[in-house]
């Protein structure tokens, strides 16, 4: 997702899961895939690179899985004290909080 009305279309009427590191807020698409946004604040995460390996591991996740998702668009928000966490806890978290958006929307 790219557009100011993309965003603003899923933080709209949106379903949220959180941990102490990431929040995950998804709505439902239109489209026949599901599509991923990123909202990492510089407040939050201060180092460019932390922010881009969050990101990497995102989309890296997304890839991989996007195939068990539905039409649903994701956007990613970091917390601060996700830069304590190695590449293999942040990826575990992700799996943790798209299980629990799949399970939301099914009900």
């Amino acid at each position: 997702m790219l557009t100011p009305f993309d965003f603003n279309y899923v933080f709209q009427e949106s379903v949220r899961v959180g941990s102490p590191f990431l929040t995950l807020v998804t709505r439902k698409n239109t489209l026949n895939h599901p599509r991923l946004g990123f909202a990492i604040a510089k407040k939050q995460v201060k180092r460019a690179h932390e922010r881009n390996r969050i990101k990497r591991l995102a989309k890296e996740y997304f890839r991989h899985h996007q195939h068990q998702f539905p039409n649903i668009d994701f956007i990613l928000m970091a917390k601060q004290p996700v830069i304590d966490l190695d590449n293999q806890q942040i990826v575990e978290t992700l799996n943790q909080l798209c299980q629990r958006i799949i399970a939301k929307q099914k009900d």
